[in-house]
């Protein structure tokens, strides 16, 4: 793909309908759901700006740099069928890299330098006008690395590998290493508004950390700030991205030592990390991944349901369903052992300090079921997701476990993408899907 290239949203809109229109899923129900849902975000949320592409989260104009990535990353599953979507995902790419590039601490971004903001009333945060927000989680500058990972990955479309690219990927690593020694950095956050998880704590600085090799996170996927400063699922996400790339660069004979000299210890320091004070033996001696940890010997054990999340670790790829301190970690998040897995007589499943007490995510039940081969659960979690709908035919953010007829935001593209990939997950498993 050139620069400047010319991409038919018009074109794509009918090519992945009258894909989606071949797609049979559990149910009627289901099914009517994903033809919704998968036309939904490519129509409603994209803007095509000459080889920019824009995605707005849904009912909130701004881009973020994580949601974006899995408002998208489904489509990669039709893209053989679709060629034009690898177009689609390397614009969205493209606009990524220049939002990493213009301030990489920042989570999200307006469409152009319009000076609007998530709240105008920072104390001590200067931002500019094309940042919407500035809450540093480390996960936000892996999403578009995983984004043109699984594109060369899943595809073989590499077109996406810049000199640019490979700049910017300079720069995510720089800025991991300096967030690796955070009492060095120059970054806080304060806001003077709002509940106590949206700001930092220690006048903007975080809570006390000590030298872990993993990588300090202010806030977690969920835009709430971090109770200790290592969180453990993004760390890991770093660690699968920054290998994957390091194998692409010789795959494509990227000729730049220092570049991959400093990614090789970057990922094998922050592996070391997670091994040694991410991982938590229980008094009944079950070792299990804690969410958080700050090097001092506190953790926090639970897990949210925003990804990357513990639940999500075979997803992105650190570990396979079968590890045995993921098994274990996965059977004390699905459990009251989480304090954020709600149970009630319709819903059980992962919900978030983001939202309120029993409220479950779809994208959390979506994600049991992205990471499993059981096509019961698969199938269960299709089912369950598309029934409590309130008969909107949309994925909400969180909803009563107790009454589907209340839930948290009409409209939330992320979780509409999340359950289309739940649905070609199924169609894999299936075989139905190659």
């Amino acid at each position: 793909m050139e620069e400047h290239m010319f991409i038919d949203q018009t074109k794509l809109i009918k090519q992945v309908r009258n894909y989606a229109e071949k797609i049979s899923l559990t149910n009627a129900k289901t099914t009517a759901m994903f033809k919704n849902a998968i036309i939904d975000t490519i129509s409603n949320t994209v803007e095509v700006q000459d080889d920019r592409v824009f995605i707005a989260t849904g009912d909130i104009p701004a881009m973020w740099l994580r949601d974006s990535t899995f408002q998208v990353l489904p489509y990669l599953s039709i893209s053989e069928d679709i060629p034009d979507l690898k177009g689609l995902i390397h614009g969205v790419i493209n606009q990524q890299l220049d939002y990493v590039n213009h301030d990489p601490y920042a989570n999200a971004f307006n469409k152009t330098a319009s000076g609007a903001h998530f709240n105008p009333d920072y104390s001590n945060v200067r931002i500019s006008d094309l940042v919407w927000e500035r809450k540093f989680e480390i996960d936000s500058l892996c999403a578009p690395l995983l984004l043109a990972v699984r594109l060369y990955e899943d595809t073989g479309y590499a077109q996406h590998f810049t000199d640019y690219f490979w700049q910017t990927v300079d720069l995510i690593v720089d800025t991991f290493i300096k967030e690796q020694h955070h009492e060095h950095s120059e970054y806080f956050f304060e806001r003077d508004v709002g509940p106590a998880s949206d700001t930092l704590s220690n006048a903007g600085r975080g809570t006390r950390i000590g030298y872990t090799g993993m990588v300090w996170s202010g806030f977690r996927p969920s835009d709430d700030a971090c109770k200790y400063g290592y969180f453990v699922p993004g760390n890991m996400m770093i660690v699968t991205v920054i290998e994957h790339l390091l194998k692409i660069m010789k795959e494509q004979r990227i000729d730049d030592a220092a570049l991959s000299t400093k990614m090789n210890r970057l990922a094998n320091e922050v592996r070391s990390g997670i091994e040694r004070y991410g991982v938590v033996e229980l008094s009944d001696g079950v070792r299990m991944f804690a969410y958080e940890v700050d090097g001092l010997g506190n953790y926090n054990l639970m897990d949210d349901a925003n990804v990357p999340s513990l639940l999500a670790i075979p997803f992105i790829g650190y570990t396979d369903e079968r590890d045995a301190v993921y098994v274990n970690t996965r059977k004390f998040i699905l459990s009251s052992n989480n304090p954020y897995y709600y149970q009630g007589t319709i819903l059980s499943g992962i919900g978030s300090p983001h939202t309120p007490q029993n409220y479950v995510w779809p994208i959390a039940l979506a994600m049991e079921g992205l990471t499993t081969s059981d096509l019961n659960l698969i199938t269960a979690k299709l089912n369950v997701i598309s029934q409590t709908d309130a008969n909107t035919n949309q994925c909400h953010e969180g909803i009563d476990v107790n009454n589907p007829d209340k839930y948290t935001r009409e409209w939330f593209s992320w979780a509409n993408m999340t359950f289309c990939q739940l649905a070609f997950h199924y169609l894999k498993v299936k075989g139905e899907l190659v």
